[in-house]
């Protein structure tokens, strides 16, 4: 697997948990309100990883050809959680090796 295809997968990943972590930090400061410490903490975070995310698309896309459609696909999927987990899976079982008999 070539290695923007292996840094996208990672950054995916780690998109995803930090989207769970930001959903944590805000449950407890508006529901529970017990505090903002999960949010202070996530928010800059996930900002983070998201710009990553929005790179990786792109970086991932270059090295496998990806169309347009897709591209925009993987950028929608930053936005709803953890959809860029699904979009990842989608995208890089196209590039797995098929298992020898």
């Amino acid at each position: 697997m070539p290695t923007a295809l292996r840094l996208f997968r990672y950054v995916a990943i780690a998109e995803a948990c930090s989207w769970a972590g930001l959903l944590i930090g805000m449950y407890f400061k508006y529901i529970a309100a017990t505090g903002e410490l999960g949010v202070k903490i996530f928010g800059p975070i996930h900002g983070a990883l998201f710009v990553l995310y929005v790179a990786g698309v792109l970086a991932a896309a270059r090295t496998a050809g990806w169309s347009r459609g897709t591209i925009v696909l993987g950028l929608a999927c930053s936005v709803p959680p953890f959809t860029s987990l699904w979009f990842e899976r989608r995208m890089l079982s196209r590039f797995r090796e098929p298992v020898a008999a």
